[in-house]
């Protein structure tokens, strides 16, 4: 190996080093300060880096790795949302070839651990100017939504009191939106959420 790949670091860094992947920590790189077209998010990165690792142990045990069969094994091994019983018959699949299931899915990495790799190791950046412009555009058009949410509600229900149609004091007005996430479990505001830059998944 050579470059930055020879310091292992960081989870990534060793797993490039045990799995022998010379070459892919630039490829990472590459595809993470790529533009257009050619750019990965480091959510993708992740996906592409695990199932790496996921082909190689299959074909070091005599395993057909070609893209569409280990892209379907990762889907299974990964993916919350699969029926237990397709997650249990991809296991015991591989693990008939010889491969240890446990340790390949503890090896499976985060899209934070690429983002910690690219740029403690590689120092690789990637200036992220039309996506942070594009949040705070929708961001702003969400706060005028909610804004103008709170100024209708509190038009009508003044007019319903004014009217005597219901019973109501000196009000305030507390409108929001929070966003859950089922495949996380966490919860933010919306402003919480942009201002992240996303919730807990990964």
């Amino acid at each position: 190996m050579s470059g930055s790949d020879d310091t292992p670091t960081t989870k990534v860094g060793r797993l490039i080093e045990i799995y022998e992947l010379d070459g892919f920590g630039a490829e990472l790189e590459a595809y993470w300060t790529g533009e257009g077209a050619e750019r990965k998010s480091l959510r993708d990165l992740a996906t592409l880096f695990n199932e790496e690792l996921l082909r190689t142990q299959m074909r070091d045990h005599g395993m057909s790795a070609v893209d569409s069969d280990v892209e379907s094994y990762y889907e299974l091994l990964d993916d919350d949302e699969v029926s237990a019983g397709r997650a249990t018959e991809a296991r015991r699949d591989l693990e008939q070839h010889g491969i240890d299931i446990d340790e390949v899915t503890d090896d499976f990495v985060t899209y934070q651990a690429i983002r910690g790799y690219l740029q403690n190791v590689r120092g690789a950046s990637y200036e992220q100017t039309e996506d942070s412009e594009q949040i705070a555009k929708e961001q702003e058009r969400l706060e005028r939504l909610i804004t103008r949410t709170e100024a209708v509600s509190r038009e009508k229900l003044e007019r319903l009191r004014d009217t005597d149609r219901i019973d109501l004091g000196t009000f305030r007005m507390f409108v929001g939106v929070n966003v859950f996430c089922e495949s996380c479990g966490s919860q933010y505001s919306i402003e919480e959420l942009l201002d992240e830059g996303g919730c807990d998944c990964g």
